[in-house]
């Protein structure tokens, strides 16, 4: 790691001269990278996404708050322009006047590039005259995709036309595909190594900690895309599960089935997720299809078999004790 930084801190050197002090900080990440911010004009939803040959790109790059806007700050970044901004948005600027007030009291504004998308859709974008080539941006319709140390300088046209292809997509995967328009188009010079997604409300709601709808990163990774995507099609499932989950609470065994089936569709070799569509066909009393994913679950790993002795307790597992017997010695 030290032989990889010391000789981009010695070009930060070079292109800032004597402000160096004032423009990079040694605990700043340097990540070059691309990225794009977004609103959904359907559902207002705003987020911003990313991928880079940097550890951890998500932690520093990508900013976003329900009902705000979203920043990705980016090249020899400054991270208080996430914060600094969403205040600045919250406060009523607009993404232009929030992204003049950052940079006009930013002496590294050469070096910088920024984007940010405010909560009515507006876009304002900065790449600072020294990013490192390739390095620019493509602004449309409520985006802004952005990129500095391309291979290719087809990156942000790229970004954009894969964004605005996939426009029937929900926010998340049309993320993704911008993302995957970008390597597609040469990508990062030096490769891959994280990614992140992040997408929140267009409106805050009154229970913050639902506000954050995806929240995925990928720190360290040969495939960044690949295993973001996997993380994102996981997520589905498991919203599907969480479908079935408050379906039983609500005793509507049939939609949980449904919904067990759609998660366990998207992910087959997910043991809970089979589990779950067992216990909800057992108490619709279809033992024998439960019986029938029950076994293997079993024989692949046993506390599973545990797990099934508790749940009548506690109401999640409603049938006779002959029954349950029956289950118990599945094999």
């Amino acid at each position: 790691m030290i032989n990889r930084i010391l000789p981009l801190l010695a070009l930060c050197l070079a292109l800032a001269g004597s402000a160096t002090a004032q423009i990079y900080r040694a605990t700043d990440p340097l990540a070059h990278t691309y990225s794009i911010v977004a609103r959904d004009p359907r559902t207002g939803e705003l987020a911003v996404a990313v991928q880079s040959h940097w550890f951890s790109v998500g932690t520093s790059v990508s900013w976003a708050e329900a009902g705000v806007g979203a920043i990705a700050t980016q090249s020899f970044t400054n991270k208080s322009f996430g914060p600094r901004g969403l205040a600045l948005l919250k406060s009523g600027q607009s993404a232009q006047q929030t992204l003049d007030e950052l940079l006009r009291t930013d002496e590294g504004r050469d070096v910088r590039q920024v984007a940010i998308v405010d909560n009515q859709g507006r876009v304002a974008t900065h790449t600072g005259a020294k990013c490192i080539d390739f390095a620019g941006h493509q602004q449309g319709a409520q985006f802004s995709v952005q990129s500095n140390m391309m291979l290719t300088e087809q990156v942000p046209a790229a970004m954009a036309r894969a964004f605005e292809r996939n426009a029937q997509l929900p926010l998340p995967e049309r993320l993704l595909a911008a993302l995957e328009g970008a390597q597609a188009a040469g990508g990062d010079i030096r490769g891959r190594q994280s990614a992140a997604l992040l997408v929140v409300r267009g409106t805050a709601s009154a229970e913050p900690w639902t506000d954050r709808l995806v929240d995925l990163r990928v720190d360290d990774s040969a495939e960044p895309l690949r295993e973001l995507g996997r993380l994102l099609r996981l997520r589905r499932a498991y919203e599907h599960m969480n479908a079935g989950d408050l379906a039983v609470e609500n005793n509507d065994v049939p939609g949980a089935i449904r919904e067990y089936e759609a998660a366990e569709k998207l992910f087959p070799d997910n043991l809970e997720m089979q589990y779950w569509h067992a216990i909800s066909l057992a108490n619709k009393q279809r033992l024998p299809e439960a019986l029938k994913l029950l076994r293997p679950i079993f024989k692949q790993e046993p506390n599973w078999r545990l797990l099934t002795e508790r749940l009548p307790k506690v109401g999640l597992l409603s049938v006779s004790a002959a029954e349950l017997k029956q289950i118990l010695n599945a094999k």
